[in-house]
């Protein structure tokens, strides 16, 4: 269960450097005039990532991956996470000690930011 758990981090992580790293690629695309960040399905799938993560931080849902995640370490009996040095990390740039209401600010001022690039740096259909 321990690999299970491990794997839904991975993906988890994964997750977040898509809506993330997704966002940073778009504004550099724009800025260096490449064609691949207006994409249509690109754009779509990252828009829809960041607002399935701003629709659970409105009405306070847990992640999924998140739940899920700690239901394979309970089955595989692990309480903390002091085995391995990339799970350590890992968990380290997913999860923050913060008040939820700083995430869900977090997560609406960048959906903000992906519509906002939507409007002024549109997909297009074809390439």
């Amino acid at each position: 269960m321990t690999w299970l758990a491990d794997l839904v981090l991975t993906i988890h992580v994964a997750f977040i450097l898509f809506v993330v790293g997704g966002q940073i690629l778009i504004l550099a695309g724009w800025a260096l005039g490449w064609s691949w960040p207006r994409h249509r399905w690109f754009r779509l799938l990252h828009l829809l990532a960041i607002g399935i993560v701003l629709l659970q931080a409105w009405i306070g849902v847990i992640c999924p991956l998140t739940t899920l995640e700690n239901f394979f370490r309970d089955a595989a009996g692990i309480a903390t996470y002091e085995n391995g040095f990339i799970r350590h990390w890992l968990r380290e740039l997913v999860f923050y000690t913060a008040p939820a209401w700083v995430f869900t600010l977090i997560y609406t001022v960048f959906a903000g930011l992906v519509a906002l690039t939507w409007f002024v740096y549109p997909p297009r259909r074809k390439l």
